[in-house]
């Protein structure tokens, strides 16, 4: 049994910048509350190839692995997947964005399975996923939309 899990969020933002922040990787670790770092190692065209470091979880350990993330802004959809997979045999994401009449609504699913040897499996890391996952989309709605309403206060400079 795989584990799979979807999120999703609206977003009241102008879908210009919930796409440029979201995909914004190199600022990763101040969108998102879990990442401490992040390296890119490649970049060719719409695709990033990248290093994310969290912070020590609670007894210390300090998670790392490599993902692959190709965005495609026409048709509003980002596919990643883990190169380094590290406890996942395999580990898929995808997001979409779509506007609706109250903001941008932002969608992910993950789709994963954990090695036989992890310490936790598919059950508990689907569950870990569904609740973090909650508590970064609120984070990252609440930062895009005070960007959002800091450019629509921001005074309009002549030229």
């Amino acid at each position: 049994m795989a584990g799979h899990t979807e999120n999703e969020i609206v977003i009241d933002a102008p879908l210009d910048l919930v796409w440029e922040v979201t995909n914004d990787v190199d600022h990763w670790p101040q969108l998102f509350t879990e990442y401490a770092s992040v390296e890119v190692l490649e970049r060719d065209g719409n695709r990033t190839v990248f290093r994310l470091t969290m912070y020590p979880d609670e007894n210390g350990k300090v998670w790392s692995w490599v993902s692959e993330r190709e965005a495609d802004r026409a048709a509003l959809t980002v596919r990643a997947k883990r190169v380094e997979t590290g406890p996942f045999e395999f580990m898929n994401i995808l997001w979409t964005y779509a506007e609706t009449p109250q903001g941008v609504r932002m969608h992910w699913t993950q789709d994963f399975a954990m090695k036989p040897d992890a310490p936790v499996d598919d059950a508990w890391m689907t569950d870990n996923i569904n609740r973090n996952s909650r508590i970064q989309m609120a984070l990252i709605r609440d930062r895009i939309e005070q960007r959002a309403r800091v450019r629509e206060t921001a005074p309009v400079t002549p030229n």
